[in-house]
């Protein structure tokens, strides 16, 4: 009979008290069970062949005493199915769609292999967004449509990282092993990321691995925002709904440097950050609504959306710029409809009403590099987390008041 799937028990020895400890991997067996060595990754480990080889239909977790089934991998008793692959790294995993506590946790993956394009990352930092919430909930339902209709495509979250390379493929030119980077890619709340090279960067000399991961994306989306999309200008007047949160405390930063004049919308709390960060003029939300005074403002760029369109439209110049960078405030029919309206409505006014798209690239984190290193530009950090409590990292960025950016230590 030719040999099958047979699960094995890989007993590790320990220093500081000889701590046994155990984990369950799959393997082909041609003898029957005994002792053997061999090795998993670079550490050679004995194999200590517990059960006969598994025939097709059995239950494999009946072979295994209760203290060895809590032990494996993916947990619940359950056994990974499927061949041995690499060095296995450290990694946020959700398999499903659901409830943040229920669904993340922090197993092996295998780790990830460049292709000739790309750029092989030792993650020290990662930071977290509001869409990895989404993303792991599976909602809005919409998100699904680039996330996986019935399970993540993906399954670890993340959006950026800093870190140092490890390994390049051959058609990278940029970057060498060693290098300290930071970039914009998903799936970074792990040990080890492949990323394109043209969503990287060589880190600014100025901030830590944690300070670096709260840039890319968040500080991209107010480059391309206030540079691209609204073309701010010296001596314009800007207001920066949303000036406290991760996208904000960038854009308040990025208009002061274009010579803008800036005002910024948030809570009591947090005021004085945004008046310390460069804002000319800060407004309480909760002592005072920015649609209701006199003031006119050449740009609103809206990072909250908690205030209807005509409402927004009365604080602008005749001629000026609302740009929209939300729609998280409705669900369903209506989430379409404040997606859709603004970009309808906007050939018929003479107001421009727009939404926009963020790409991370390379020459515009070269970009945020230069800014930071000159000191316009610095992340501000609410909190930071190890990486087995990443959930409670997108609870707090779900309850809606992070102040800045939110850091997972890898």
């Amino acid at each position: 009979m030719s040999a099958l799937p047979a699960t094995v028990v890989v007993a590790r020895h320990v220093p500081h008290g000889n701590i046994l400890q155990r984990r369950a991997l799959q393997c082909r067996l041609t003898a029957p069970q005994g002792l053997r060595e061999c090795r998993t990754g670079s550490s050679p480990v004995r194999l200590l062949i517990l059960i006969n080889p598994i025939h097709r239909g059995e239950n494999t977790n009946a072979h295994m005493e209760p203290a060895q089934r809590s032990n494996v991998p993916g947990g619940n008793g359950a056994i990974t199915s499927g061949p041995v692959r690499g060095a296995d790294v450290r990694a946020v995993v959700y398999d499903k769609y659901g409830p943040l506590d229920v669904v993340l946790g922090v197993r092996d993956i295998a780790k990830p292999v460049v292709n000739d394009d790309q750029v092989l990352v030792r993650v020290h930092a990662a930071s977290v967004h509001i869409g990895d919430c989404f993303s792991v909930r599976g909602a809005p339902f919409a998100m699904r449509l680039a996330t996986g209709l019935l399970k993540p495509k993906h399954g670890v979250p993340g959006f950026d990282l800093a870190g140092q390379v490890e390994s390049v493929g051959k058609n990278v030119k940029q970057f060498q092993a060693g290098d300290a980077v930071f970039g914009a890619r998903s799936e970074t709340c792990a040990e080890y990321a492949c990323s394109a090279q043209d969503r990287l960067a060589l880190k600014p000399a100025n901030l830590t691995f944690d300070e670096a991961a709260a840039v890319p994306t968040s500080a991209l989306a107010a480059l391309h925002a206030l540079r691209d999309a609204a073309k701010v200008q010296p001596g314009q007047k800007v207001l920066i709904n949303g000036a406290s949160g991760g996208v904000g405390t960038f854009a308040v930063q990025i208009a002061k440097s274009f010579g803008a004049e800036v005002t910024g919308v948030c809570s009591t709390a947090n005021v004085n950050m945004v008046r310390s960060i460069g804002a000319d003029h800060v407004i309480d939300y909760t002592q005072e609504d920015f649609t209701q005074g006199g003031q006119r403002y050449d740009l609103i760029f809206d990072n909250v959306e908690n205030r209807s369109l005509s409402d927004c439209r009365r604080a602008l110049t005749p001629v000026g710029t609302l740009l929209l960078n939300s729609g998280t405030g409705a669900e369903g029919f209506e989430l379409m409809v404040r997606l859709v309206k603004p970009l309808v409505l906007s050939p018929f006014v003479r107001q421009t009403l727009r939404r926009y798209l963020s790409k991370p690239n390379h020459r515009d984190l070269v970009v945020l590099k230069e800014l930071v290193e000159s000191g316009k530009l610095t992340p501000v950090i609410d909190k930071t987390y190890p990486l087995q409590e990443t959930a409670a990292a997108l609870r707090h960025i779900e309850h809606g008041h992070a102040r800045g950016k939110v850091v997972i230590t890898v």
